[in-house]
């Protein structure tokens, strides 16, 4: 015992110093995909016995079960699989999971939904709730920027779809997306990788667990990654759009008996790439005066400065390159520490995680998207504290299995917000002789001050009711109460630094008027509160031993929401104080599905149909001013998401696997009547008040433009119709340099369809649909695991996410997606 505490301790350290060359967790023969599985009588049988599929147990109702056996949609995604596909972070995982998007225009910006509803797509605010809950071991993570750390040795992630509020801590409307990490052991074990790559690409990762005494287990996990950027920027000569990230993480785990577990955890997450920048994507029409949109605005500027030919390094984005002038940086900085105890006691288990966790937020971008000083500064770092506390009791019986929770939690958000006018602002934002007056715009500076407190408790269970050993009835509820409390404040100053007020509403044709046509100053202190409650019913019937069916009902609640990040104006340019807060979203969801294991369970086919409609649904909107670039909240009145899905894998012998998931899903606005317009039909002078909305100009510069759109039956951003996810693995049995193992070759891919960029649905921001292929070839033994990869092996050209400028200028701007990568990875386990 003693000789193993001193090679962990030694081990521990050399982890700690040799990151860069060591990496965790070896890849199995199993590729990808979705749980296969045993009911639980015969869990133990079947997973002793070789002939039939391997058994996967999940947590997804808060015990552990097979998957199969879950009358639930879930994806389960092994950590063979994360790291044999090399999706690294939430933001990749979408490559295996059809029904889950994954957006980002930088970590902050970040939405993950699940069948097109979740976080409202675009720009973020701090004032809503997510309607995906991301947790780490428990712990929830309240902000989808603070869950954008590269994966550190993940045991599994289940992807969770639907309303899950009546079984975890945060109200999940949407659905959870459920991390598990390994955790100490009481064996010794280790695991380490290194990976090269073309653009540069370095990554490592080491993990080491065993005992510190016979009632005291560690581990600690190291990665580190870096890679080149995928833009070149000729303005600064740099490649941006980087990867420059540290994850650490340690758990300490005290086992006094068999009854009793204390796990104290502790993980640390940096990146600081340069980060994050668009190419040019296209110039689309608005209803502005041709002469103020983009062609022609920038041939002005050449104009006034004889010379300068200012022109974009490419119009096409597949050239990646850019010309931002303005300063980059995604500075992210993830971390915190969690307490969980784990009591088995009368005839349950009772656990309790306290967590306290912490983000930083350190961004600069370029928000004009051009090589124009036009916004020269755009900033608005973050520091976020989080504390949760939850309480919760399973108990399996043999007609009853329950659980009961209550959950706490408190959260601060302070932004320090920075804005500024470049040297080109006037000529590109004013008219007549003040576009010829670079003084009136440049150095005008918005600093926003704001901060986010909010409040959360919820008393939450769920039954489990065995009516005969095939049916089971399950109930579930929630009582929810949130509180929110909000400041914001946006101070503005002219090129002198000298503070500027636009109320009373300065004369028409003024420089002062001008200036507050850019920004406002604003001050708003929103203040909400609500209670709500969810509940749910599942009926689940096992047709035979290894098919079960099953229907659900769910009625659940988003809270309600605060704008934070600067209201909208009105047409006198006054702040439209109505858009402070937004109602809860109100859910009805309907799912009915089907879990089969056949041919011995060496196969799985699970289909889900589901339905689901949302009334005050929050939507992020944004009008095309600069001062709510950001974009702001609203409630569309009712959107409706309904699709099916399907999952099958099969294992035919050890020596091959294979698996194939679809969905199709139809998202779109049932009714929202209210909704900014998209750019073609924005930037002209508005229609007269109270006159039928005219739709029959896009893109005609000079005619007139609704106040407002209805886009009732269009689809939902973000969203592709149809998405598919598929894999093989073969492997046969070889002696290579005296070693015995296996060769094996595996390809995997994802398809995507068409989808909207834009809240309000643009002809000029539809991305067309995409197909990626990978491969990898390599050999693997005992401890060993050394294989060649190849990403996007056909180079395809795709876009992750296109922007509209601000300003209504038409200009688009979009990141192309990865081109082809390719590496090799060497693996050891000990």
């Amino acid at each position: 015992m003693l000789i193993r505490r001193t090679r962990l301790a030694a081990l521990l350290l050399l982890s700690s110093s040799t990151a860069a060359f060591a990496a965790p967790d070896p890849v199995a023969a199993t590729s990808a995909a979705t749980a296969t599985e045993a009911p639980s009588g015969d869990t133990a049988a079947d997973a002793e016995e070789p002939s039939r599929g391997d058994v996967i147990i999940v947590t997804a109702r808060r015990r552990q079960e097979t998957a199969q056996e879950v009358p639930l949609a879930i994806s389960v995604i092994k950590g063979d699989s994360i790291e044999a596909t090399g999706n690294f972070n939430v933001v990749k995982l979408q490559q295996l999971a059809p029904t889950l998007q994954v957006y980002t225009t930088n970590p902050r910006n970040t939405s993950v939904n699940i069948r097109g509803l979740g976080v409202p797509y675009g720009l973020t605010s701090d004032g809503f709730e997510q309607g995906v809950g991301i947790y780490v071991d428990d712990v929830y993570n309240s902000r989808v920027a603070a869950a954008t750390f590269d994966f550190l040795d993940v045991a599994q992630v289940e992807v969770l779809r639907g309303p899950q509020g009546t079984l975890y801590g945060k109200n999940t409307t949407a659905g959870a997306i459920n991390i598990t990490t390994n955790q100490p052991t009481f064996d010794f074990e280790g695991h380490a990788e290194v990976t090269a790559g073309n653009l540069n690409y370095k990554q490592a990762k080491a993990a080491v667990s065993g005992p510190l005494s016979d009632k005291i287990a560690a581990r600690i996990a190291v990665a580190t990654t870096s890679r080149r950027g995928t833009l070149y920027n000729v303005t600064s000569k740099r490649w941006i759009n980087e990867q420059d990230n540290l994850g650490l993480r340690g758990e300490l785990l005290f086992q006094p008996n068999d009854d009793l577990s204390i796990t104290l955890s502790g993980d640390y997450s940096k990146q600081d790439p340069e980060c994050c920048g668009t190419a040019f994507v296209r110039v689309g029409r608005t209803q502005r005066a041709l002469s103020r949109q983009y062609d022609a605005l920038v041939a002005a500027i050449n104009a006034a400065n004889p010379g300068r030919n200012y022109a974009v390094p490419s119009r096409n984005v597949y050239d990646r390159l850019t010309d931002l002038d303005a300063p980059l940086q995604a500075g992210n900085k993830i971390g915190g520490a969690s307490l969980r105890v784990k009591w088995d006691v009368g005839g349950g288990t009772f656990t309790s995680i306290t967590a306290w966790r912490f983000w930083d937020w350190k961004p600069q971008n370029d928000r004009d998207f051009t090589g124009l000083s036009i916004v020269s500064a755009s900033n608005n770092p973050s520091q976020q504290n989080q504390y949760s506390q939850e309480f919760r009791y399973n108990h399996e019986g043999e007609k009853i299995d329950y659980v009961v929770g209550l959950f706490g939690f408190k959260q601060r958000i302070d932004t320090q917000g920075l804005e500024q006018q470049g040297s080109d602002a006037s000529r590109w934002s004013l008219t007549g002789t003040q576009a010829t007056n670079p003084a009136i715009l440049s150095g005008l500076t918005a600093r926003n001050t704001q901060f986010l407190k909010s409040t959360s408790a919820a008393l939450f269970g769920q039954v489990s009711y065995k009516v005969t050993p095939e049916l089971t009835i399950q109930p579930g509820a929630r009582l929810n109460y949130d509180k929110k409390t909000g400041f914001y404040q946006r101070v503005v100053t002219n090129g002198a630094g000298q503070v500027i007020s636009c109320s009373p509403t300065p004369a028409a044709g003024s420089v002062l008027a001008a200036q507050c046509g850019i920004y406002q100053p604003q001050l708003t202190e929103p203040s909400v509160s609500d209670w709500n409650f969810s509940y749910d019913l599942n009926i689940n019937y096992k047709i035979a031993r290894d098919v079960l069916a099953y229907a659900t009902y769910a009625k659940s609640f988003k809270t309600v929401g605060i704008n934070q990040n600067g209201l909208p104006l009105n047409a006198d340019n006054t702040p439209n104080l109505s858009a402070s807060t937004v109602k809860p979203e109100s859910v009805n969801h309907y799912e009915v599905g089907l879990k089969t294991s056949f041919w011995n369970r060496l196969a799985t086919f699970n289909l889900s149909i589901f339905r689901t409609e949302i009334r005050n649904f929050q939507a992020t909107v944004n009008g095309g001013q600069f001062g709510t670039v950001r974009g702001y909240l609203a409630n569309a009145q009712k959107v409706r998401s309904q699709g099916i899905e399907a999952d099958f894998k099969i294992r035919t012998s050890e020596r091959f696997t294979a698996y194939a998931n679809g969905a199709y899903t139809d998202a779109k606005y049932v009714k929202f009547v209210d909704a900014p317009c998209p750019p073609e039909l924005s930037g002209g002078t508005f229609q007269p008040a109270g006159a039928t909305p005219d739709y029959s100009q896009p893109g005609v510069p000079g005619a007139l433009s609704p106040r407002q759109c209805d886009i009732s039956g269009q689809h939902l951003p973000g969203v592709s119709k149809w998405a598919f996810s598929y894999g093989a693995e073969a492997n046969t049995p070889l002696t290579l340099l005296g070693k015995d193992g296996q060769l094996y070759v595996g390809a995997d891919g994802n398809y995507r369809s068409h989808w909207n960029s834009n809240a309000s649905p643009s002809i000029y921001t539809d991305v067309k649909g995409y197909a990626l292929t990978n491969f990898r070839v390599g050999f693997r033994g005992d401890g060993f695991d050394v294989f060649t990869w190849m990403r996007n092996a056909f180079d395809v050209h795709y876009i992750e996410t296109l922007q509209v400028a601000p300003g209504n200028t038409g200009l688009i701007a979009g990141q192309p997606g990865d081109p082809r990568t390719f590496g090799g990875t060497i693996k050891f386990s000990f």
